[in-house]
């Protein structure tokens, strides 16, 4: 699959949170980051925006 977006994270906040993760946690995680990269369209219910900011959004995971 293509890529439509690219992430980028802020600082190393994001990975010092991912590393504390169990696997099953990461690869949900994983799943989502890859969605928000190949999909045309994102379901709210795995992304939304944050209101007054310049694209700065949350990333919604279920575990």
């Amino acid at each position: 699959m293509e890529k439509i977006r690219q992430i980028q994270f802020f600082k190393d906040y994001f990975h010092s949170f991912f590393d504390k993760q169990s696997d099953s946690v990461k690869n949900k995680i994983d799943y989502v980051l890859f969605l928000v990269t190949v999909a045309e369209r994102i379901p709210q219910k795995f992304l939304k925006h944050i209101e007054g900011t310049n694209g700065l959004y949350e990333l919604r995971i279920e575990i």
